[in-house]
């Protein structure tokens, strides 16, 4: 029963109760008629708030679980981009990413245009301007994940023994151009067990841009280019404001 059906039952309980008393109940019996009515009284404000906190705790609730979500995927989506700048291409590899911000490293490069003289042939040259990209050294991946638990990345906050979907495609951006995407995600339901069953139903029908929409938890995509999570701005100031 909702909120509101609870509180016209109240209602309706309390005019049944009222017209007894008028009608029926002798006068010394009354009072326990009016102990009747008080505690009819406390029990709809006891609904009614219950009514109006259970939506609210269920929203705290939630984003302190996603919140730990999120801090999660935004470390396997900074190792997936610097696996891309390394190779050129994303892994769904687990294990390999984690060795790869363990050991690998990345070059520093430095682009710079020199300009060349070409001989056109009969005596003719032209000068060319070329952009060069020179490598300057290398850097440790490791070194962008400082205080960062990436060795645990893939394990579910909150639930024991379960890990992120990992999964890598191509998407071609324009004709002839395939790029590579990946997509790391873990479904909601699963995050938000325990919880009132009805606002779960609603948590993962909803389509407000200001919540994290659908039924998972993601970032990433396999079905356009990009890198970005499924989750609002909010979980990044409160990122921030942790950090």
């Amino acid at each position: 029963m909702g909120l509101l059906g609870m509180i016209l039952a109240a209602i309706l309980g309390a005019v049944l109760i009222a017209i007894v008393i008028v009608k029926y109940l002798p006068l010394k019996l009354r009072w326990i008629a009016s102990i009747l009515l008080l505690f009819l009284a406390v029990y709809l404000g006891f609904k009614i708030y219950n009514g109006v906190m259970e939506p609210i705790n269920f929203n705290n609730d939630k984003v302190k679980r996603y919140s730990k979500v999120v801090d999660n995927l935004k470390i396997i989506r900074d190792a997936e981009v610097k696996y891309y700048e390394a190779t050129g291409n994303y892994t769904k590899d687990k294990n390999l990413l984690i060795k790869f911000v363990d050991s690998a490293k990345l070059a520093l490069t430095v682009t710079k245009t020199i300009v060349e003289t070409v001989n056109k042939g009969g005596g003719i040259t032209d000068e060319v301007e070329k952009r060069v990209i020179d490598t300057i050294g290398y850097e440790p991946v490791l070194k962008y994940f400082k205080d960062r638990d990436y060795k645990n990345m893939f394990k579910v906050p909150g639930l024991k023994g379960v890990q992120y979907e990992l999964e890598v495609g191509t998407v071609e951006k324009v004709q002839g151009l395939v790029v590579p995407t990946f997509m790391a995600k873990t479904p909601k339901k699963a995050l938000l067990e325990g919880m009132n069953e009805s606002l779960v139903k609603q948590e993962l029908e909803i389509t407000a841009t200001d919540q994290i929409r659908g039924e998972y938890v993601s970032v990433g995509s396999l079905d356009e280019v990009t890198t970005a999570g499924n989750w609002p701005p909010s979980y990044d100031k409160k990122s921030i404001k942790k950090d």
